[in-house]
């Protein structure tokens, strides 16, 4: 007698859920989305999923290994059996997905359980894999014309072949803090012309370690981010970090200014602007993280290695100085590299040594010896690091620079970030306009991701580099090629 009503209230539930997966869309998922995020198929909100069969091969078929893409590949199969093996009903109906996700997706996952016959053109192979997955979004498009049927992929040719089909297919875009690279905070804000007029007739301040500190009121304090640059030209120019912000109240602090050779790092002075907020960042032990943002020649390794060594030799701030960067090649790889892991990663380094010599010619008093001796204590500590050996390390008092930042993924900046102990800071540098890594993006890349996570935070900083100083030729060529 009493089970009668749960039945009833089962059939009714199972009937608007039918009814409400009408309106609902379709995502097929190919392999490529789960092994670039692990966690996609939480990521579609009350939308379905279909994992076509092919998919689990190909899953199956690249979880061996020690590459960041085998690691996922285990991941997405162990979520996908940690949601198969929770489910309280059939299998075909599709799985629940609100408990398995915590309540992050509200949709059902689908996975194939019967052969689809095969309705492609003539001239398509069926044996290829990526055939075979959209043969079963042209088969799902058929059986549920009611619903939109959406191929997801990171492959550009995989969709543009499914366009040709007249299937509906789309980038994931889940993973993309930014939808363009221009609205990625930059770590500056130039001043209104009439910003002495509005603020500098009761302006409190104060002095401060050789430095003049303002206190702002108004409605410009709401848009201001600790450590972010501010500036105003004119006749009264300024250049001032902010130090503070608590509500309408922001705290800002003027700059040392290292354009002056007097306040020169290691030999190094400030070109521009932006290079000087740079330097401030640099050089300011309270910011643990810094990230350098700009096209080729902006200075940016040439900064961070000067202010490197000047806390590490002069200021003793760190015990040494270490390297490393993602080993993405740009043309064809050059195979297996001899040696020890320093020696492997040298040709990787090209950037270190070309600025290393520009560091070095600073000491022009001690002749050829005195220079021999400025380059070995000078390389004595720093130290070039791979990243396939940073998992599990802690780095105690070091200074940690990691170029090339725009090729590493969300996941792997997060694990380069974590090494860092007491007293360690870390740098990135990167030119998100020029990413070899494949299927990340501009807007998905791991240097955007920290760029934009810690924006805000008291103890990160940020800077995009906008000028060229390597020379007239670089420039000219970044701006027309």
């Amino acid at each position: 007698m009493l089970r009668q009503p749960d039945g009833n209230a089962d059939e009714n539930e199972e009937k608007d859920d039918d009814a409400a997966r009408r309106w609902r869309k379709l995502f097929v998922l190919d392999t490529n989305v789960l092994m670039h995020d692990p966690t996609s198929v939480y990521r579609f909100q009350e939308h379905d999923i279909f994992l076509p069969i092919m998919t689990l091969e190909e899953l199956d078929n690249n979880k061996k290994g020690v590459s960041e893409i085998a690691r996922n590949a285990r991941q997405v199969t162990r979520t996908l059996d940690e949601i198969v093996s929770g489910m309280k009903e059939a299998i075909d109906r599709g799985i629940r997905l609100a408990e398995p996700s915590r309540q992050l997706a509200s949709g059902r996952l689908f996975l194939q359980t019967e052969a689809i016959a095969q309705e492609l053109p003539m001239n398509l192979p069926t044996a290829k894999a990526d055939n075979q997955i959209l043969a079963v979004v042209l088969h799902l498009q058929r059986r549920h014309p009611e619903r939109p049927v959406i191929l997801v992929s990171k492959d550009i040719n995989m969709r543009i072949k499914a366009r040709a089909l007249g299937l509906a297919a789309q980038d994931y875009f889940n993973d993309k803090v930014i939808e363009d690279s221009d609205l990625l905070y930059t770590g500056m804000h130039e001043l209104t012309a009439d910003f002495w007029e509005t603020h500098g007739g009761d302006l409190p301040r104060r002095r401060h370690d050789g430095h003049t500190v303002y206190r702002l009121h108004g409605p410009l304090c709401a848009h201001l981010r600790p450590n972010q640059f501010l500036f105003h030209e004119g006749r009264q120019p300024l250049q001032a970090i902010v130090r503070h912000v608590d509500g309408p109240i922001a705290e800002i602090e003027t700059l040392t200014d290292y354009t002056q050779h007097r306040n020169a790092v290691w030999g190094i002075a400030a070109r521009n602007r932006e290079q000087n907020f740079a330097l401030n960042m640099l050089m300011n032990p309270d910011i643990d993280f810094v990230t350098l943002l700009g096209q080729a020649g902006t200075g940016k390794t040439l900064l961070a290695l000067a202010a490197g060594l000047t806390q590490t030799l002069e200021l003793k701030r760190y015990s040494e100085i270490i390297m490393t960067r993602a080993t993405v090649p740009v043309g064809e790889d050059i195979g297996f590299l001899p040696g020890t892991e320093e020696e492997k990663m040298g040709p990787w380094m090209g950037a270190l040594e070309d600025n290393l010599e520009v560091l070095e010619q600073g000491d022009h008093e001690g002749g050829d010896w005195g220079r021999a001796a400025s380059r070995d204590l000078l390389r004595s500590r720093l130290k070039i690091k791979s990243l396939n050996f940073m998992r599990g390390r802690t780095f105690l008092n070091k200074y940690l620079i990691i170029d090339e930042a725009q090729n590493l993924t969300p996941k792997q900046m997060k694990t380069l970030i974590t090494r860092a102990g007491p007293g360690t800071k870390v740098i990135c540098l990167g030119n998100i306009a020029q990413i070899d890594t494949p299927y990340l993006t501009e807007g998905s890349s791991g240097l955007t991701y920290a760029v934009d996570r810690f924006k805000g935070w008291q103890h990160a900083g940020h800077i995009t580099l906008q000028r060229g100083e390597r020379s007239r030729l670089a420039d000219h060529a970044a701006e027309v090629l």
